[in-house]
């Protein structure tokens, strides 16, 4: 119990160092972006070009040279930390990707804050953590809450960080994991608005919905949503591998080659720069037409896609949330044109869109949900939301069968187990195992003699004693045979040497849990829940096993 609450204690001082440190992080990457862009809202065209060149030759000296650990956008990471290396996550790596995804993002990397801030947290957890030398499993679990920490900072929506941990990172509710995740996600936030103040990433714009037929819109922003999502994955799936196969010293060059790359888009388009908060903002309350919204959101894409496949240290988030605004102001500006009585306003139509491209490209379709909620403030937007981003993510899943997290743990050559799958798995039933109920049930009063001649007509099956309703015992068979020729009729089977009384189950319950109790028995009873004096079926081990041995594989 001590430990417990040292714990919970621990998770709030995690998410007052984390909420610190992000606030730092973004403070960095301002004073970074105007040091090298400059302070005006469209930079000069020198450094609009050679900054972010310049700056991915540092930026991948520091990832390749000095701190190895910080390529990549951090989730990964932080999953290896909990599935891998239980819980450690060296301080130098925080150190790390605040220094080298300050520089690149500032410097107009299209990278976002957030997946840093995550990792950033958990490794601040992980240092506590070891200090205090905590125990294994502690450790272990201290990385998701410093995770949970560093993102609701970053997003200043502790909900959404909550969910995203739990979705992505851990994959399971656990309570013990819980309360210190929540503690410290609330926590970090509380830190973070202190410095920052309380305002949400954007202001957002009132949100109203007419009635059913307005749904249809929103299915065709998922539609979109869907299909630019799976655009960006393919080419990251297709790109990454070649790119690392190349030789080592092109690694040096990629980061500047991309950050020349954006450079040249910013010339004319230096919206598509850095995590776009503003930018977003902007289209959120129709301050670009429709052709200009979808040319940021094509754009974006590619500057994304430039900057991620470079290998410069930064999030995916921030650009998902761009991405998704932009297109989403663009479809439903379109749509506006063609259905005029529509009611939801171009800005509704973006806050949706972050939700929509969020669940397509990420593939964490509650937290996309909620955190379109969080953010608006608004409960009247879950209608839409939920329908955008189920069309996106089942069009993500239909056409990219393994999820981006995964894809990228298996090219760097690691095994994390796939939470998506985890989600879509049944689990096996006692019901899909059991076998009817092929034994003879006794009651304390039947006959010793009556019991002997129902086993020998049965010589296959088992003999269960049903004392009372619920506590069955198993009766040794040849014991009831061996007494039956010298018992009188009135002689009760209640006398039998038995076993017992047994565990039972019932038909909903999991094959696991069954597991869990069957070791020392022949065989279980399968109750019905309403009157457990019925016996709904048998189950033993041999069925438990073949159940499994038959269950359908996941690809």
């Amino acid at each position: 119990m001590r430990e417990d609450r040292l714990f919970l204690l621990l998770a709030v001082l995690i998410g007052i160092f984390s909420g610190l440190a992000v606030v730092c992080f973004r403070l960095a990457i301002e004073w970074t972006q105007i040091t090298l862009l400059g302070s005006s809202l469209v930079p000069s065209f020198p450094r609009v070009v050679l900054a972010p060149t310049i700056a991915g030759l540092v930026v991948a000296f520091l990832a390749l040279r000095v701190f190895p650990a910080v390529r990549g956008s951090g989730v990964n990471q932080t999953k290896s930390a909990f599935y891998i290396s239980n819980g450690y996550i060296p301080f130098s790596t925080v150190i790390g990707k605040f220094i080298a995804c300050g520089l690149a993002i500032g410097s107009g990397q299209s990278l976002g804050p957030e997946d840093p801030s995550l990792q950033m947290g958990a490794g601040i957890a992980s240092l506590i953590g070891r200090r205090l030398r905590l125990s294994q499993e502690r450790l272990r679990l201290i990385a998701p809450v410093g995770a949970a920490a560093g993102l609701a900072a970053a997003f200043n929506a502790p909900l959404s960080a909550v969910l995203f941990v739990i979705e992505e990172v851990i994959g399971q509710w656990s309570a013990g994991a819980l309360g210190a995740i929540v503690l410290a996600a609330v926590s970090s936030v509380v830190t973070m608005r202190a410095f920052l103040g309380a305002d949400s990433l954007f202001r957002v714009p009132p949100f109203r919905v007419a009635g059913a037929f307005e749904m249809l819109a929103y299915v065709g922003l998922g539609i979109a949503g869907g299909f630019a999502s799976l655009i960006l994955l393919k080419w990251i799936v297709y790109a990454r591998p070649k790119l690392m196969a190349l030789p080592r010293w092109t690694h040096y060059l990629q980061p500047a080659v991309a950050g020349l790359l954006i450079g040249l888009i910013g010339i004319r388009f230096p919206q598509v720069m850095g995590a776009g908060y503003a930018i977003v903002d902007q289209a959120m309350h129709g301050q670009f037409t429709w052709k200009i919204l979808l040319v940021l959101a094509g754009l974006k894409l590619l500057a994304t896609g430039f900057s991620f496949l470079s290998g410069a240290p930064g999030g995916t988030f921030a650009p998902t949330l761009f991405i998704g605004a932009m297109l989403g102001g663009a479809v439903g500006a379109i749509e506006h044109h063609f259905f005029p009585g529509l009611t939801g306003t171009v800005g509704t139509f973006a806050l949706v869109g972050i939700g929509t491209l969020f669940a397509g490209f990420l593939r964490t379709p509650i937290t996309s949900v909620f955190m379109v909620i969080e953010l608006s403030g608004n409960y009247t937007a879950i209608l839409p939301v939920i329908i955008s981003t189920m069309v996106a993510y089942g069009i993500s899943r239909a056409y990219q069968k393994v999820p981006l997290f995964d894809v990228l743990a298996r090219q760097d050559g690691t095994v994390l187990p796939s939470l998506e799958e985890r989600r879509e798995m049944m689990s096996l039933a006692v019901e899909d195992a059991m076998r009817p109920v092929n034994v003879v049930v006794c009651e304390p009063g039947d006959s010793i003699p009556d019991i002997a001649r129902r086993a020998e007509a049965q010589p296959e099956v088992a003999l269960l004693l049903r004392v009372k309703p619920g506590e069955w015992w198993i009766l040794d068979r040849d014991e009831v045979i061996r007494m039956a020729p010298d018992a009188s009729p009135t002689t009760t089977v209640i006398r039998v040497k038995s076993k017992g009384p047994l565990p039972y189950l019932f038909p909903d319950q999991t094959l696991s849990e069954a597991l869990a109790v069957m070791a020392d028995w022949a065989l279980l009873p399968v109750a019905n829940r309403a009157n457990l004096a019925k016996l709904e079926g048998i189950l033993t081990l041999e069925d438990t096993l073949m159940a499994f041995r038959k269950a359908p594989k996941e690809e």
